[in-house]
Parts: structure tokens; C-alpha cells; sequence
């Protein structure tokens, strides 16, 4: 009944329903265990050819200097967040199949439309059609196509997980303390964290080997994705962000091969 009621509301055009539905913090852990199960599994199997994702191994890090070094811990504590933010929101424990697909949709429709933005960067900037790979909202330095999409599915989950459901709120909660509104409050928690998720790409902010040199393009569209992912974020929910930063970054590296 729920699967047959979302297909009418959608065949009706009564996009309402869908739109609270896929915010829920239920269906966005539906809709994004499958994404942490490839990445995850992923880099088990392809190894050393897997490129990481670096606030994966950030959090790792953290937990493994608290004493807790379990593999499989940092996907569990993921999924344990939302449930969490469900359970205190007191919603109903329901999912519907039909929702799950439109957010695969519209994932790909705002994937699509960063890569749009990414292209208008090049265009502005009368850059080569090349620099497109480095609009990338994920590095790409390491291993072949299966390593990077492995590695694109971990910025989708842990790089959204970090930058918009941790912090995002919290940022928003200290400005407003000392004395901003709401508004004011949110844009500059999305401009903070925005610049903090460009800048944790590269050498010159961070401790990661594997992270890039500075290159004022890149770092520019990076914080543009940034403010385009808390926006989604805030308005579209977690699932929404993560389904669409893994797909953009899937459609930069396949729209240049």
C-alpha cells in the first residue's frame, strides 16, 4: 500500500509527500547503505588499488587514537546516527520503494546539474576542457577506473557524513551563540564548512600524503560544491547529498573518458 500510494502521489504530481519522505532519516540510510556497502566492500577487495577516501581515513584515524581500530566501526556508527536521528525525531519506521527510485533520479538530475556548473567554471575561466577532472569534488590521484569509483562512493558517504551531517549544525549553533540570526547563522555555517571541506583536499591544510597541491581552480569550485551540498543538505536531507556528490563525481570522470 505505501509503494502504491507514493506511485499515485507521484502520477498526480503531488511531489509533497515525496518530499518529506526522502528527507526522513530512515530512508536516507535505505538509500545510502548500498553506496557504503560498495565502498566498503570495495576497498577490501580491490586493496591497495582502491583510492581511499581521506576523511575515511581521518575518522578512522580519530577513532583509532580513542582505542576503538574495528574495520567495519565507522560504517556501524554511520548508520547508528541516523537511526538515532530518527528515533529521537519519533517519525514512523516506514520505507517506500518508489521514493528510494526518485531519489536515485533526482540524485543523477543534481549530479548532472554540479557537472553543468563545474563546465560554466571552465568556460569562465577559459580553462582547458581538461581542468573539468579537476572540478572533481574528490581527488583522483590513485588507482585506475575501479579504484576511483570505489573511492568516489567513499566521498559521497564519509565526506558528507563529515562536513555536512557532524558539522554543518553545530557551526550553525555557535554563530548563532554569539549573536547572529538563524539565516545568518546557516549561510555562515555553509560558508565555513564549505571552505574547510575545499580546503581538506589538498597538501597545503592538511597531513594526508595523498592529498593535492593547492591550484586556485579547483579549491574555487570545490568550495562551490561545498555551499551546493550543505544547500542540498539542508533542504534535500543527507541522502540526497550523498547520492548526488557520488554521482557528479562518477559523471565528471565519465564524461572525460
Amino acid at each position: 500500500m505505501s509503494s502504491l500510494k507514493a506511485s499515485e502521489d507521484l502520477a498526480t504530481g503531488d511531489l509533497a509527500p515525496y518530499w518529506f519522505e526522502s528527507k526522513r532519516p530512515l530512508v536516507c540510510l535505505a538509500f545510502v547503505a548500498p553506496i557504503l556497502l560498495v565502498y566498503e566492500v570495495g576497498v577490501l577487495v580491490l586493496g591497495a588499488q582502491a583510492t581511499r577516501n581521506g576523511v575515511d581515513v581521518y575518522l578512522r584515524g580519530a577513532l583509532e587514537m580513542l582505542g576503538f581500530g574495528q574495520y567495519f566501526l565507522l560504517p556501524l556508527l554511520t548508520a547508528s546516527i541516523l537511526l538515532a536521528w530518527h528515533h529521537t525525531t519519533s517519525q514512523p519506521w516506514r520505507l517506500r520503494s518508489n521514493v528510494l527510485v526518485g531519489m536515485a533520479f533526482e540524485s543523477l538530475a543534481l549530479g548532472f546539474s554540479l557537472l553543468f556548473l563545474a563546465r560554466m567554471q571552465v568556460w569562465m575561466f577559459s580553462a582547458s576542457p581538461a581542468a573539468i577532472t579537476c572540478a572533481s569534488a574528490a581527488s583522483t590521484n590513485n588507482g585506475g577506473f575501479a579504484g576511483q569509483l570505489i573511492g568516489y562512493f567513499g566521498a559521497g558517504i564519509y565526506e558528507e557524513l563529515l562536513f555536512r551531517l557532524i558539522l554543518l549544525w553545530p557551526v550553525a549553533g555557535l554563530i548563532k551563540y554569539i549573536g547572529a540570526p538563524r539565516w545568518g547563522s546557516l549561510v555562515g555555517a555553509i560558508i565555513i564548512t564549505s571552505l574547510v571541506f575545499s580546503a581538506a583536499h589538498y597538501k597545503a591544510f592538511t597531513f594526508n600524503g595523498g592529498a593535492e597541491d593547492l591550484e586556485m581552480f579547483s579549491f574555487l569550485f570545490r568550495f562551490i560544491a561545498g555551499v551546493f551540498f550543505s544547500t542540498l543538505f539542508l533542504y534535500r536531507g543527507f541522502g540526497i547529498a550523498v547520492g548526488a556528490h557520488a554521482l557528479y563525481d562518477i559523471l565528471v570522470v565519465v564524461s572525460v573518458v
